[in-house]
């Protein structure tokens, strides 16, 4: 433990533990205990290392703009290490990453993300097909195959989006392994698990870009353009490399996207006020909607975003510090972990008025907050995907609010007691055609 750390710590601290197991099970409700009892920095026991948590916007962009200085990605998420490599993206050092996020960065801007909107679109219509007039489904069942659809169309080509759900159970295991609390030299199951998908995952990717290469397309996709890349001097992007770039891009888009969609509509329904003004919106939409009619949903996006705020997916954000710094007159060495708590700070009063309450309208009455989510990271690290996710989010939720009126099974759904990706807990929805 780090002795030399001068900033209290949160209650509930157990011998061994520490505070983890209350981190993975309820982290909102022990980030909100630390800030009663000692305000926006304080301090967390764990069984490695000690964590430092900041609260609040002005200590999130010290944390951004210190990243790759004093702050540190790579440390902090050890077990990526292990998912993917030393030297990749977030973790290489701040010249390499930069080349990596060069080749990823043209796929998500302009036309190319406009690109997207018929592959959302029919994925959507196709879902919508085979739910047929009336039923039931849980949430992150039904949405997780529907996501890596798009994403397998839009990433790997369309010839592999029949393969979604196969790819959806996969990835599945594969994100066994973001555990920021078992040590990586375990043999624990989930880990060993989440080691053989990867290995899967990737012969599987590989074998997709030989196979593109082998018979290249037109160039106009994102596969042809992607084996085909080179850095900014000429050099062709190593396969390694292409392939982890999949692999995040996929893994990623799934985890965040399917537990903020599962949220959204549970947010949508248990607001009815909201989700007629967001249903009205996308009936106003042409049958077809191209990307400027998606950019017109304003509710239906101001909705998401609030979601976002209430129930971010990536619940923490880590780093290590590099060196010695002073945070609000506090000393905290080096191999120091930082949390960021998006979950908190979204909540936070001052911040947010009325933080538990669901009020979409808040980002059109004052823009300032919206600037202030961090549910998709921050700085030059924020998730370059956030416009595709939610291009793809509004799209799937305005087809489905077309198309039929739900009713929640469970009136108050929580958060799932995991460590990882905080989806909905299984969530049942009832739905029939309008």
């Amino acid at each position: 433990m780090n002795t030399r750390i001068s900033i209290p710590a949160a209650s509930g601290s157990h011998p061994v533990i520490g505070h983890s197991i209350e981190l993975g099970r309820d982290p909102l409700g022990l980030m909100r205990r630390g800030h009663r009892e000692h305000g926006r920095v304080f301090r967390l026991n764990l069984p490695m290392r000690d964590a430092v948590v900041l609260l609040g916007t002005e200590h999130n962009k010290l944390a951004f703009a210190e990243t790759d200085r004093k702050l540190s990605i790579r440390t902090a998420y050890p077990f990526f290490l292990r998912m993917f490599s030393p030297d990749f993206y977030f973790f290489a050092d701040r010249a390499e990453y930069r080349r990596q996020r060069d080749v990823v960065l043209p796929r998500f801007q302009g036309r190319q993300l406009d690109g997207y909107v018929k592959v959302m679109e029919d994925a959507s219509r196709d879902f919508i097909a085979e739910l047929g007039d009336s039923g039931e489904f849980e949430l992150t069942e039904g949405f997780g195959p529907l996501v890596m659809r798009v994403a397998a169309h839009s990433f790997l080509g369309e010839r592999f989006a029949d393969s979604s759900t196969d790819w959806f159970e996969e990835f599945r295991r594969f994100s066994e392994g973001a555990d920021f609390i078992t040590p990586g030299w375990l043999p624990a199951p989930h880990l060993l698990r989440s080691r053989s998908a990867g290995r899967r995952i990737r012969a599987r990717i590989q074998a997709i870009i030989d196979s593109r290469r082998a018979a290249p397309g037109d160039g106009g996709d994102f596969l042809d353009a992607f084996v085909r890349a080179t850095y900014e001097d000429g050099t062709p992007v190593p396969d390694e490399v292409l392939v982890h770039l999949i692999i995040m891009l996929v893994w990623a888009g799934h985890e965040t996207t399917t537990g903020h969609l599962a949220w959204g509509l549970i947010d949508l329904l248990r607001n009815p006020d909201e989700l007629d003004r967001a249903r009205a919106e996308a009936e106003a939409m042409p049958e077809a909607m191209g990307a400027a009619d998606v950019r017109r949903l304003a509710h239906l996006d101001r909705c998401l975003h609030e979601s976002e705020r209430l129930h971010p997916v990536a619940f923490m954000l880590a780093r290590s510090t590099t060196e010695p710094m002073t945070i609000d007159g506090h000393y905290v060495p080096a191999d120091t972990i930082v949390m960021l708590s998006p979950s908190a700070t979204h909540r936070l009063e001052e911040e947010f008025p009325e933080p538990d309450r669901f009020v979409p309208d808040r980002f059109e009455d004052d823009p300032s907050q919206l600037r202030r989510l961090i549910g998709f990271g921050g700085g030059l690290h924020r998730c370059l995907g956030m416009r595709f996710a939610y291009l793809e989010m509004t799209v799937i939720l305005a087809h489905l609010l077309r198309a039929f009126d739900f009713k929640l099974a469970d009136p108050d759904p929580q958060p799932i007691r995991t460590t990882g990706a905080k989806w909905p807990a299984p969530t049942t929805v009832k739905y029939w055609r309008r």
